[in-house]
């Protein structure tokens, strides 16, 4: 079975209040259209970000409408896309209370988080309901590169930069954040993905593990129990439509082909076929490349 772990679509009432985001990107005919014609029998569909709750006046608005007309979506072609639902992070009292309607009534089968939220970061303690509940119901979590104010927003704004570099090092404090805090550590079962390969922290595992043993035998760092690679790899990451072999490699290496996850990021990737092509033409098991074009997440949604 071949499953896109990233993919887009936004209704109409959040395009129009954000910058970037053009009709395309509420396209769901189109997106049905280039599935047929490659074979990819599911997507899931989460939240890319965007900046519309500044003009709706609360992220739990975005949420609402979010979660409303993507679920429309899920009615109308119940076999074909997966909801990762937003949820109301401006009020922690309502996140849990969003995510079980999601869940309940509206018929998603995962989350749909930022890597942070106005510099506030995933291990911040309103976010822990979330992953007990997740925990207790097996329910994936998918967090995007937050493309409002990201790390280094407020020191360089530039229009290459910012998507190239600002986004991926949000993504990658993210889940630094998650292992200090002992997140990572205290919810083992909730399965984290995150997009774009993770940010760089692939990238880093040697650097993450060589650092904590130096700064350890000093007593300067906190005892994690474990090299930081020892929860690092228990995360899960997807493809974003990257094409690029070494990144595919650093994954393989510190993550391994069970927790790597096709995806197009559709639409911002239009050329999804090259994205799979870049998996085929890996140097590992036929099996291996088929569990990373669907297999691990439908083993992770028990389709």
């Amino acid at each position: 079975m071949l499953i896109d772990a990233h993919s887009h679509w936004l209704p109409d009432e959040i395009i129009n209040n954000a910058h970037f985001f053009h009709k395309g990107w509420g396209d769901i005919q189109a997106q049905l259209a280039i599935m047929e014609a490659l074979g990819i029998n599911r997507a899931v569909l989460s939240y890319p970000n965007s900046d519309a709750h500044l003009k709706l006046g609360s992220v739990s608005q975005v949420a609402h409408i979010y979660n409303d007309n993507v679920a429309k979506i899920l009615k109308a072609h119940p076999k074909r896309f997966i909801g990762a639902a937003v949820l109301p992070v401006d009020n922690s009292v309502d996140m849990l209370e969003e995510l079980r309607r999601a869940i309940n009534e509206l018929g998603f089968k995962a989350i749909s988080l930022a890597s942070s939220y106005n510099g506030i970061y995933l291990d911040d303690k309103m976010f822990l309901p979330i992953y007990k509940e997740a925990q207790e119901k097996d329910i994936p979590i998918f967090v995007h590169p937050q493309i409002v104010n990201p790390i280094g927003f407020e020191r360089v704004k530039d229009p290459l930069l910012t998507p190239v570099v600002e986004y991926v090092f949000d993504t990658t404090i993210s889940i630094g954040k998650l292992l200090m805090s002992d997140i990572l550590r205290q919810y083992p079962k909730v399965k984290f993905i995150f997009a774009h390969f993770g940010g760089a922290i692939c990238y880093l595992k040697q650097r993450f593990d060589a650092t904590y043993q130096m700064l350890r035998g000093m007593n300067f760092v906190k005892d994690l129990q474990g090299l930081p690679s020892d929860y690092l790899k228990n995360i899960y990451v997807d493809t974003s439509g990257d094409t690029t072999s070494a990144n595919f490699l650093l994954a393989l290496e510190l993550m391994g082909p069970k927790h790597i996850l096709w995806g197009s990021d559709w639409p911002a990737k239009k050329d999804v076929a090259s994205g799979i092509k870049a998996v085929n033409d890996l140097d590992i098991s036929q099996e291996n490349k088929q569990n990373i074009l669907g297999g691990n997440l439908e083993k992770l949604f028990v389709l």
